[in-house]
């Protein structure tokens, strides 16, 4: 039976209260916080019937307004710098990834040439297999199917070939001040 909306603040109101505070370290932002988290709640109340686990959901619910909360704000603000030093999660895996600049364009572009020449000097069939896997994305069994050898045996060239390639890139010295920059 789908518990009441009072039901639910009675029990769970205390905890996402305090999960709020704990997130956002400021007493006006958690009010805030649980004030949208209440909104969600009241909005989705139709599929609480198919909720087993109403405390996870809730939480769910609480930190997933919290992450988008704080993107727009970060969004809002053109300086990172401006973000709340109690903040318990990595800023990176609250902020959006953006275009690149011009300059980090350019530095792919080169890197990408680097390791394409370095790819061109391996064996043929190292050369293969890494352009069958990695740019061509094929999984080992086609590989495989299409090489005519085992499954095994790709896994070995590409390890091989990764190895080979690796060792090309780091005796490059213009490479490595691409990756070092």
């Amino acid at each position: 039976m789908k518990p009441t909306l009072n039901e639910l603040h009675d029990e769970y109101g205390r905890y996402l209260y305090h999960l709020c505070l704990k997130l956002t370290r400021n007493k006006e932002e958690a009010e805030d916080l649980m004030q949208d988290v209440w909104v969600k709640v009241v909005r989705s109340s139709d599929r609480m019937e198919g909720v087993d686990r109403m405390k996870a959901w809730l939480t769910t619910i609480c930190m997933n307004t919290f992450r988008d909360r704080y993107r727009k704000d970060v969004r809002r603000s053109k300086y990172v710098m401006n973000q709340p030093d109690t903040l318990d999660i990595p800023l990176l895996d609250l902020v959006p990834s953006s275009s690149p600049l011009p300059g980090e364009i350019v530095e792919q572009q080169d890197l990408r040439a680097a390791v394409r020449s370095k790819i061109d000097q391996l064996d043929a069939i190292y050369k293969t297999t890494i352009e069958y896997f990695y740019v061509n994305q094929y999984s080992l069994i086609e590989i495989a199917e299409m090489m005519h050898v085992s499954i095994g045996t790709v896994k070995s060239r590409l390890f091989r070939a990764k190895k080979y390639l690796k060792e090309l890139l780091t005796q490059d010295q213009s490479v490595n001040e691409l990756v070092i920059a």
